[in-house]
Parts: structure tokens; C-alpha cells; sequence
């Protein structure tokens, strides 16, 4: 299982934006990919911590908590990495080219 974690903010343009973003690129990616694929939300109003590491850089997106983007997030790039983030987890069904 892959976690893509976006952190935000309630009334956040940019957050808003990125969310769509991501929820476009895993509808898109192949089945058995896109069904490995958890996203989590999270709010930097409801959580300190999240607050104090990324309140100037939201919206963060992390994958397997690692950061992959901020403020701003490239489809063809997230694609790609999830599909990477796939064939590191062993989704032996997916063995196709990345765009």
C-alpha cells in the first residue's frame, strides 16, 4: 500500500487545487496501482506539530511520509512517482511504461 499524505488547510486555494490534483492522478493510474494508493488528509489547523513543520510551505504532499511536493503539484511527476512507489512495494501486476 502506497500513502499519499496532502496536508492543507480549510478555505487554502492552493490546497484545493493540489487535492484535485491528486485525486485526478490516481483515478488515472492502472487499476491495481490505483487500488494500492491510500490518500490521507490532514489540516495543519488541527494538528501543532503539522502546523510548526509546515505552515509556509502548504500544501505538502508526502508519499510513504516521505515530502514529494509543496505549495504547488505536477501530475505528470506525482503519476510518476506513484508508479515508482508501486513497483518498490512489488505491484508485480503492473509492469507498464511510465508516461
Amino acid at each position: 500500500m502506497t500513502t499519499v499524505t496532502l496536508i492543507g488547510k480549510p478555505d487554502c486555494h492552493l490546497c484545493e487545487v493540489a487535492h484535485g490534483v491528486v485525486v485526478q492522478v490516481v483515478a488515472e493510474l492502472p487499476g491495481k496501482v490505483a487500488e494500492g494508493v491510500e490518500v490521507v488528509e490532514k489540516s495543519i489547523a488541527e494538528d501543532a506539530e503539522l502546523f510548526a513543520k509546515w505552515w509556509e510551505k502548504i500544501p505538502v504532499v508526502l508519499i510513504d511520509d516521505r515530502l514529494h511536493a509543496h505549495w504547488r503539484v505536477a501530475p505528470d511527476r506525482l503519476h510518476d512517482a506513484l508508479l515508482d512507489a508501486a513497483r518498490t512495494a512489488g505491484a508485480a501486476e503492473f509492469t507498464g511504461p511510465v508516461r
